[in-house]
């Protein structure tokens, strides 16, 4: 390299952020994801015995997707080309499998191709891979924040192994800010910075497992304040630095079903505190109000039942006073009705109830209706037999008449001993001896 072209190199690369400055060259110099890459774990053994397939990383942002996929390259000695699913079409698609197959057939290692967001390619896009990633011609390395079962196609998911990035720990943030503190090649070690132990913990945990904004941050904190001396990371210069929060939620994606799903588990489990903090997630996250309300609906019959009848009027109230006030004052209303359901006590006997007698509907023998029971009301009724021998069940002192409505013994509803369903069990015992007579 020309001493010109070297100059050029660097200048390109003084130019590049913190973060990208920041990305480890080797595998071994990696912070986190040791779930997939420390020792004898699955990829790792992938790329030590020289067998690595295509593959799928998915996760949250700035967990290391890019990176990963270089350090895959830089590890197998294979060529790396990068398409963007944003801006990349077919035609790019079929372009760079064609310099692919062109690297194999010239006896060079298989390449490596990294597609960013690749959720976003259609599915004519994502077929047009099908071929070449069977054939072995090319490793994909396909990165996505969205769950890959909802948004990639099942063809590509079965030829591709599927590793989740999880979010870094506080920890390993704080491992990587400081690294970028002391590296005076490519971090912030050629400027004299005295750093507090409050600022780095109050950077490593603000940014919730997310390297790039926490580098980021620190490099806006440290050339803000870059002087002729010392520059002092103290926890208000960082807390200046740091961008408004944004809320992880995406109402279309995972987040709309995993948040949901943790707001109704918890409330099943009458974790009251829990549930309010799911709750603040949706509200803050700008999900619909009428989803959240029709969940909280199902709940009340589905978890709560007869154990508190009140629970569904009470959903249902919300449900109405949700859609007459609106936001931001109908947050009150949920609060109080997930406050309310999550201390209620719970009962799934009427959803077993109605699961075992549509089971039987479905798979068993259709019970005919008995003859007293069947509508006698019709001209020639009568003659049928129908309706004849029915008791009114009013006449009866107890208003139950001891007769038998279905023609076989079934039990389907069995209330449980918690709430309002303690009484129902006592008195349910009795009107069952009674229709026996």
């Amino acid at each position: 390299m020309s001493l010109f072209a070297q100059s050029e190199a660097e200048n390109l690369r003084g130019a590049m952020p913190l973060a990208a400055r920041m990305r480890p060259q080797r595998l071994d110099d990696l912070v986190g994801q040791q779930h997939i890459l420390g020792p004898g774990k699955l990829l790792r053994r992938m790329i030590d015995a020289g067998r690595l397939g295509s593959i799928i990383l998915f996760g949250p942002p700035g967990t290391g997707k890019t990176t990963v996929a270089n350090l895959l390259a830089s590890e197998t000695a294979g060529a790396f080309r990068e398409l963007s699913a944003v801006t990349s079409g077919v035609k790019d698609v079929r372009e760079v499998m064609q310099w692919a197959r062109d690297c194999v057939a010239a006896g060079d290692a298989r390449p490596i191709l990294f597609i960013d967001e690749i959720h976003r390619f259609s599915k004519s896009q994502q077929d047009v891979l099908l071929p070449d990633v069977e054939a072995g011609i090319v490793t994909l390395v396909g990165a996505t924040t969205a769950n890959p079962f909802f948004s990639v196609n099942a063809a590509l998911l079965s030829r591709s192994q599927l590793f989740q990035l999880e979010s870094l720990t506080s920890e390993e943030i704080s491992q990587l800010l400081r690294r970028a503190i002391a590296d005076s090649k490519n971090g912030l070690g050629y400027l004299k910075i005295k750093a507090d132990d409050e600022a780095i913990e109050f950077l490593s945990k603000v940014c919730e497992g997310d390297a790039r904004r926490a580098l980021t941050a620190l490099e806006i904190a440290v050339l803000s304040d870059r002087g002729e001396g010392t520059i002092h990371l103290t926890e208000s210069l960082v807390r200046e630095s740091v961008q408004q929060k944004q809320v992880g939620y995406d109402g279309t994606g995972d987040d709309h079903y995993d948040v949901a799903s943790a707001l109704i588990k918890s409330i099943r489990g009458s974790d009251v505190d829990a549930a309010m903090y799911w709750l603040a997630r949706m509200l803050e996250g700008g999900e619909d109000i009428r989803f959240i309300c029709r969940r909280l609906v199902i709940l009340a019959s589905e978890d709560i039942g007869n154990a508190d009848p009140q629970a569904l009027s009470l959903a249902v109230a919300a449900m109405q006073a949700c859609e007459f006030v609106g936001l931001p004052e109908c947050q009150l209303t949920l609060s109080q009705c997930v406050a309310y359901l999550a201390c209620a006590p719970k009962s799934n006997a009427a959803t077993t109830a109605i699961g075992a007698a549509r089971k039987d509907v479905r798979e068993g023998q259709i019970l005919p209706v008995p003859m007293h029971l069947r509508d006698g009301h019709y001209k020639g009724a009568e003659k049928l037999g129908h309706g004849d021998g029915y008791q009114y069940s009013h006449n009866e002192a107890d208003g139950i008449a001891a007769q038998d409505y279905l023609g076989v013994d079934r039990v389907y509803y069995e209330p449980t001993d918690r709430g309002f369903e303690a009484d129902l069990q006592n008195r349910l015992k009795t009107i069952r001896q009674r229709l026996k007579g």
